[in-house]
């Protein structure tokens, strides 16, 4: 069993409940089962055939969801990739995926023009029409890249509407992801067929997902934390998702009320600014049954305020690319606990350990690792690093946690963020904790610059609510009530608003361009 063959199924069984909604419109399990269909008999006739690598560079699309299950339907390979990543970095990933195909939208018709000369062995451009000019601006073309490029709309269209699904081997590398690395280049994160259909059903087993869920669907899908949680695990069940085109406050409140979403799924910073939002009422999560939080740490003072204002529970979760990713998260039949990002899902076990790899007494904190079906088989020609990331069957996610006596896990922060003054650890969440229930701020982070006499120092950034006025001097004051003295930042920068990448997680190597030298 594999996703492609449980959607495929659930458009026999239920060929008229509805997949997915997007603006304005319903498509059914047989509509898109028969679009994934053609789709893929028709990258068959262009060529795209099992093992090839096909990258997708889409947004929150209809065209993603069907080129993901048309491609994975043929026993080829997905690599999705971020639409508004800057050319270099397309150009990187293109060339490390060794990609065959390329399906983008046609705003990227420019790169295609480059990318036609500057990657001979790519043999098609398949390019999604959402402009109406699009035609126009493919015969502009230079000859050597309008004869690679195909049209979406008339590529589906030469398509079999009844080509069943290859049968592939549940170890066959299903999607490469592409993890954001802190330095140097991208990782690509091989995960297999296994691999995604286990954690989809474990994810949506855990959140108890079912045909009758209608699940809301902001976050970029290209993202894991998006394709697993708000995709095929919804998929796999029977559920229906209801796809936005981007993250906006006032699409989310009206599409939770006009379509009766049951889940909605976000990252922190999702949640801040539907909080924040001046027209944000109770009544407009009232059809929501379940809230959840991943991607980074929800500070849990806006975790409290949104679950009053709102009168719904947030549960946070823990995953990585790695892991397909989701490895915790905060069971619903029991205590939901605040900052933790619960206890192991259904099949997959977590742990902590210290630098020899042994387990660490409860409390203690160590380096979450973790082992399961969802585990990558490793990253595309990085065996080294695959050595280093994979020893004995555990994946080192880098990330630094605790366990309580009850099992639930606590990221602590990320092992390369931690900050060392004067000898002591000073952990950048739990500084960014006391920060955030400041009445008077909408976001923080914190980082460690060098400090001459303490090898660093911390360094805040926040951003005030609209209108507040607040001085360093009554802030330092305000941490130094509930900090131990070195945890207290030496500076704090006001920002209008700090960096983040396309998923809401704040960039902090951004802001060490703001550090004063």
């Amino acid at each position: 069993m594999n996703l492609v063959t449980r959607v495929y199924e659930t458009s026999k069984l239920q060929p008229q409940k509805t997949a997915y909604h997007f603006m304005g419109k319903d498509t059914s399990y047989a509509e898109f089962d028969q679009s994934v269909s053609m789709f893929a008999s028709a990258l068959l006739g262009v060529g795209v055939k099992e093992g090839d690598h096909v990258a997708f560079l889409l947004g929150n699309t209809p065209h993603f969801l069907i080129s993901l299950y048309a491609t994975m339907r043929i026993g080829a390979t997905a690599i999705p990739i971020n639409p508004i990543y800057s050319p270099d970095e397309i150009s990187y990933i293109l060339h490390n995926s060794d990609a065959k195909a390329v399906i983008a939208l046609d705003q990227l018709l420019p790169l295609v023009e480059k990318a036609a000369v500057a990657f001979p062995t790519i043999e098609q451009y398949i390019i999604c029409e959402t402009s109406d000019d699009v035609k126009e601006k493919i015969e502009a073309l230079p000859e050597a890249a309008k004869e690679k490029v195909q049209l979406f709309s008339r590529l589906i269209a030469t398509g079999k509407p009844n080509f069943e699904p290859v049968s592939v081997n549940e170890n066959e590398t299903a999607i490469i992801l592409y993890t954001s690395g802190t330095t140097g280049h991208p990782k690509g994160a091989m995960l297999t067929h296994k691999n995604l259909y286990s954690n989809a059903r474990d994810v949506g087993d855990y959140l108890g997902f079912s045909e009758n869920d209608r699940i809301v669907a902001t976050l970029p899908v290209f993202h894991v934390f998006a394709l697993t949680v708000v995709v095929n695990a919804p998929l796999l069940k029977g559920a229906t998702v209801l796809l936005l085109p981007r993250f906006s406050p006032s699409e989310v409140f009206n599409t939770i009320k006009s379509e009766q979403a049951t889940v909605f799924a976000g990252v922190p910073t999702m949640f801040n600014f539907l909080y924040q939002y001046p027209e944000g009422k109770t009544e407009d999560f009232d059809s929501i049954r379940l809230a959840i939080s991943g991607g980074a740490s929800l500070p849990v003072a806006l975790l409290h305020n949104f679950e009053e204002k709102f009168n719904v529970r947030v549960s946070e979760g823990y995953g990585l690319s790695e892991a397909s990713p989701v490895t915790c998260f905060n069971p619903l039949d029991r205590e939901r606990v605040p900052g933790s990002i619960g206890t192991n899902i259904v099949n997959v076990e977590n742990k902590v350990v210290d630098e020899y790899g042994d387990e660490v007494p409860v409390g203690e904190v160590g380096e979450l690792i973790v082992r399961g079906p969802n585990v990558m088989k490793g990253y595309y020609k990085m065996p080294e690093e695959t050595a280093v990331a994979i020893r004995d069957g555990w994946l080192y996610t880098g990330d630094l946690a605790r366990q309580d006596e009850n099992g639930y896990f606590y990221i602590v922060d990320r092992k390369k963020d931690m900050i060392i003054v004067g000898g002591y650890n000073v952990y950048p969440r739990e500084v960014e904790e006391v920060l955030f229930a400041h009445p008077d701020i909408v976001e923080a982070a914190v980082i460690g610059v060098p400090d001459p006499d303490f090898g660093e120092e911390v360094q805040a950034f926040v951003v005030l609510k609209k209108g507040a006025q607040l001085e360093e001097k009554a802030l330092k004051e305000f941490c130094a009530k509930r900090l131990a003295k070195y945890k207290i930042p030496e500076t704090i920068d006001f920002l209008d608003e700090l960096p983040k990448n396309t998923t809401g997680k704040i960039l902090r190597r951004s802001l060490k361009q703001h550090v004063k030298q």
